[in-house]
């Protein structure tokens, strides 16, 4: 089977179609940059799953006028029109309407509370505990124990309230090297974290998690966080 490579890369592109090409994506670019600033969102950050939708339908409507030349751009800007009015009217019954409000951006879930996760955040199938980890590592946190409290926000932060020194309790560790150490073998009697909800006993055999049922565990440790 012989491959024709220059319609593959090239197809009908010529200079003047690539100028034009050139144009197209300039305006468009242009325009979905003009789209987001009026929609008053500052970073990506800030974007809930309902705005992601948005963003998504504004990229598809950008993207034809970009290369296709029988898609005309006049078109595309009433597409971009009416995406903003829909997003404008939309929140601003979620404004006024909470529930409303959480059916499109949903509601914040603990995944701490009292430095052990949640029994929500085991049944949430869509939480990833290692970006999770991650987003501890990188405010300073050691180990579970040293969280009070943690909230998964609507836009994907997370919102991290710490015990005092005085308060801090031994908890699962997070950081990497520690945490490889887990295992279903308890070879010696010591503090130990289950892996999957972060509860913390004195074990010296093997043995189950009382509150989630699993039998992996890992040495925990209590060190006080440093800011």
């Amino acid at each position: 089977m012989e491959f024709d490579w220059q319609k593959i890369f090239f197809n009908e592109l010529n200079l003047p179609y690539a100028l034009e090409i050139t144009l197209r994506t300039i305006l468009m670019f242009l325009f979905v940059l003009l789209l987001l600033r009026l929609s008053g969102k500052k970073g990506v950050r800030q974007l809930t799953i309902f705005e992601v939708a948005i963003i998504i339908a504004l990229g598809s409507a950008a993207g034809d006028p970009m290369f296709n030349k029988d898609v005309a751009i006049l078109p595309s800007l009433l597409v971009f029109a009416l995406i903003l009015g829909i997003y404008r009217l939309i929140t601003y019954l979620a404004a006024r309407n909470e529930k409303i409000e959480s059916i499109l951006e949903g509601d914040p879930m603990y995944i701490i509370e009292d430095g052990m996760f949640t029994m929500e955040e085991e049944s949430h199938t869509t939480f990833a505990k290692d970006e999770f980890f991650a987003e501890m590592r990188a405010v300073s946190i050691e180990h579970v124990g040293q969280v009070r409290t943690a909230i998964l926000e609507t836009n994907g932060q997370v919102s991290f309230y710490f015990f005092s020194d005085e308060e801090v309790k031994p908890g699962l560790p997070v950081l990497p090297k520690p945490y490889a150490k887990r295992s279903k073998n308890i070879a010696k009697r010591d503090d130990y974290a289950c892996t999957y909800c972060g509860h913390v006993i004195t074990l010296q055999q093997d043995c189950t998690c009382e509150r989630c049922g699993h039998d992996e565990w890992v040495k925990a440790i209590a060190t006080c966080r440093i800011a």
